[in-house]
């Protein structure tokens, strides 16, 4: 599990009271748009674990995955997902709900089978919105979750 070190931080950071798992800041994972936004992958707020909207985009090296696949996407979204929980301490049973972003509707079937795989006998609840575009054009779907610690 990670813990942001107050030091990296402004002084107003220093008294946080929930876990940072994987903190970046968007100028270097976005740097065409010039942000500078101090974000993380994760936060565990007392039990709760609240995931940033995952998409087909290889954590270690921000490579995108699947590009023009939505099953692919979904796949790799899975797979962050599933990856980020178990840095929190859980694990995809612990999963509460789940909201999904796509960028056609086309792609609910492809989408919600591969999710469906990964959530087996998990139960969760789910939202599922068609919207007009992602943060990249190559993205065609974006999941968030919401999980409780065991």
């Amino acid at each position: 599990m990670f813990q942001v070190a107050p030091s990296t931080y402004p002084q107003r950071q220093n008294n946080m009271l929930h876990t940072r798992i994987r903190p970046f800041n968007t100028r270097d994972t976005y740097p065409e748009q010039k942000l500078d936004n101090d974000l993380c992958q994760a936060v565990i707020a007392g039990k709760t674990i609240y995931l940033r909207g995952q998409v087909a985009q290889d954590l270690e090296t921000r490579e995108n995955i699947a590009v023009g696949d939505p099953a692919g996407q979904a796949e790799q979204v899975m797979s962050n997902i599933a990856l980020l929980l178990k840095e929190a301490g859980a694990s995809l049973e612990c999963i509460c709900k789940v909201t999904v972003y796509l960028t056609d509707i086309r792609y609910r079937e492809p989408v919600y089978r591969v999710a469906g795989q990964w959530l087996r006998g998990v139960f969760p609840v789910f939202t599922g919105l068609v919207v007009v575009a992602l943060a990249r054009p190559e993205w065609l779907v974006e999941i968030d979750v919401i999980a409780e610690l065991p």
